[in-house]
């Protein structure tokens, strides 16, 4: 049972870190788009960015510690 949450640890942190990595280089090549609806996309984006790296950290074991 032990492996099954080293895997699940593992896959977690590989899979925060692509989704971190997309949501940069999506949120780098739309950053210069105006209007409302391209504003409200670039904060999807960073909220994405943010909760990958959080999900990441939590992974690793950084976060979620008592």
């Amino acid at each position: 049972m032990e492996q099954l949450s080293i895997v699940e640890r593992s896959l977690a942190v590989i899979f925060g870190i692509v989704v971190f990595a997309t949501a940069l280089v999506a949120l780098k090549l739309d950053w210069k788009s105006t209007g409302l609806e391209n504003t409200v996309f670039k904060l999807m984006l960073a909220l994405l960015a943010l909760g990958a790296l959080l999900g990441t950290l939590a992974g690793i074991g950084v976060l979620g510690r008592a």
